[in-house]
């Protein structure tokens, strides 16, 4: 192990390689990164002037919707402006404190989202299994209390990684980092030292994490119950429909993570060039569909966006 004046040695800079086997082609690369952050923001900041502006649009889905967008928005400005910054202007090296920092922030911005699309089912089941006391249970305290709950818990999850890296030496004064963000087992993988607390420390916070979708799977078997007790199939149509979004929110945000998890642990044969940009796009893609997704299968959104951009039109134009 390496010391300096009787602390672990760490580098002043990691260099960021970007996406491993494909730096070639970074400008390339870069262009649909750059599409997908921009509407990431568009897309986010107009829903959250969509639900400030309408004052209509004050139920519990449309705060957890407004949360849902303030994550989105920090999660992919957290990541894409720093791959962004590699791919066009090859700035790869970062400070040691700032790598640290973006893994705490990147890891905990998910974390959070992890936990509002928790709190997002919870919001549907009872609307749809006890609707008559929706805003009797949904309270603004519980709302809030809730919100808190998501962030003290991920934070204090993820608050352990900044020590356990921390406590880390480092062998060599210029580190690679053959990925275009920092994250936590890639930071440790590149230790001289003994991380083995690294990695189980890593799968006790993703073993906690797996809770998420296993309470979001147990609020989904009491609505399906609570629908197929409705009479009628419009009234039970209805009360799924009110569900999609979530439900489609929830794949996107999932089924890409579980692909990355599942590669990384038996893709041994996959390049890694794929789960570099597997990675990236876990990142970059739920920012930008979030949105879309609730833009255009929610009514009240979708009816006020429409307004805002057709109302400088004429009256003949909007008839025709």
């Amino acid at each position: 192990m390496t010391y300096h004046n009787g602390s672990p040695f760490h580098p002043i800079t990691f260099f960021l390689i970007g996406i491993p086997g494909l730096e070639e082609v970074h400008g390339w690369i870069s262009l649909p990164f750059c599409f997908i952050y921009i509407v990431a923001l568009l897309g986010n900041v107009t829903i959250l002037l969509v639900i400030k502006m309408d004052q209509t649009l004050r139920e519990p889905m449309f705060y957890f919707l407004a949360i849902l967008s303030t994550i989105d928005l920090a999660l992919s400005t957290t990541s894409v402006p720093r791959m962004l910054g590699i791919f066009w202007f090859n700035a790869h090296e970062i400070n040691f404190g700032a790598c640290v920092a973006q893994m705490f922030l990147i890891h905990s911005f998910t974390g959070i989202e992890a936990g509002v699309l928790v709190a997002m089912a919870f919001d549907r089941y009872v609307a749809i299994c006890a609707p008559l006391h929706y805003t009797a249970i949904l309270t603004s305290r519980v709302l809030m209390s809730i919100t808190l709950y998501a962030v003290i818990l991920t934070v204090l999850l993820i608050l352990p990684m900044i020590y356990l890296i921390y406590r880390l030496p480092f062998c060599q004064t210029h580190v690679i980092i053959p990925h275009s963000y920092c994250e936590h087992m890639g930071i440790a993988k590149l230790s001289c030292g003994n991380i083995r607390v690294n990695g189980i420390y890593g799968l006790i916070v993703v073993s906690v994490f797996l809770l998420n979708p296993v309470s979001i799977g147990i609020s989904y078997v009491c609505i399906l119950r609570a629908v197929f007790r409705l009479p009628f199939q419009d009234a039970r149509l209805r009360a799924l429909s009110t569900c999609g979004s979530h439900i489609a929110v929830l794949c996107v945000f999932y089924i890409p993570s579980l692909f990355s998890f599942l590669s990384h642990r038996f893709g041994h044969n996959i390049p890694h060039t794929i789960h570099i940009l597997v990675a990236n796009l876990c990142l970059v893609i739920p920012p930008s569909l979030n949105p879309i997704i609730y833009g255009v299968r929610t009514k009240q959104i979708r009816e006020r966006v429409l307004h805002v951009l057709l109302k400088n039109k004429t009256p003949t134009i909007l008839f025709y």
